[in-house]
């Protein structure tokens, strides 16, 4: 029960990365607030992943809210005080990515991927910041990033800098909060397997030549991402901040 008695948010909870990290934090003692789009697909999956917490006593709540709004974080933490009284652990996860050209880039994509992954994300993390602040024992905050922060994409012009942003923001806020005991982390998966990417890696060529580069051999799932996050937002990692934990199944090593 590593996250006993902590509160967590988490944005983009309801599918993905983010739905296995809300289960694992749930398992491990955490009060969960799952943050979704508030689509009729997300409400619907925020509802079936809350009622698989509680199946094995877990306590969770649903705050629907576009993760490219700057107020959503506000929302987030509003939902997070009125059912569990506390912010504790920030897991920023909300993210999209549309494939797409560089020398045709749609304006209206590339703001939407930016405002989605890098802008909303600043604010929702400023809100839980000032709440953890305001309570004066510390927390956590964690951005997942991506492997995409370090290496180029030819499809992803508009993403790779949003998570190098992310990679960033948790540097620098490492050392802006750390006066007041709040640790900031990156966590930077490699190729999981998930509705992000799923369109493309239906290519069986695609898939193979991305399993083959991965040391490990396989691609990543979404509960190999919770384990991590689970450890930086526990007291375990409680001397852990302005760090970064790659992922990836080796990917990232074996680029050369």
């Amino acid at each position: 029960m590593l996250l006993k008695d902590k509160t967590v948010i988490i944005t983009g909870a309801s599918r993905g990365i983010g739905r296995a990290v809300a289960r694992e934090c749930a398992r491990q003692g955490g009060r969960v607030v799952i943050g979704h789009s508030g689509s009729a697909q997300g409400n619907q999956a925020a509802a079936s992943l809350i009622e698989e917490i509680h199946a094995f006593g877990g306590q969770a709540i649903d705050v629907p809210g576009d993760a490219a709004d700057p107020d959503t974080g506000d929302k987030l933490v509003a939902g997070a005080l009125e059912a569990f009284g506390s912010v504790d652990v920030f897991v920023n996860n909300a993210g999209i990515c549309p494939f797409h050209s560089f020398l045709d880039m749609p304006r209206e994509t590339y703001l939407r991927t930016v405002n989605t992954n890098l802008n909303g994300a600043y604010f929702a993390v400023q809100a839980a910041a000032n709440q953890m602040k305001n309570q004066g024992r510390g927390g956590a905050i964690i951005a997942i990033s991506s492997i995409s922060a370090l290496v180029g994409g030819g499809m992803q012009t508009h993403y790779t800098p949003t998570k190098a942003g992310l990679h960033s923001l948790m540097q620098s806020c490492a050392i802006a909060l750390g006066p007041y005991g709040i640790r900031c982390n990156s966590v930077l998966p490699g190729t999981i397997a998930t509705d992000i990417n799923k369109d493309d890696l239906a290519d069986p060529e695609k898939l193979a030549y991305m399993t083959g580069r991965t040391p490990l051999g396989r691609l990543g799932e979404p509960d190999d991402i919770a384990g991590p996050v689970v450890f930086l937002a526990s007291d375990m990692a409680r001397y852990v901040t302005g760090a970064s934990l790659l992922v990836d199944g080796g990917l990232y090593v074996n680029l050369q």
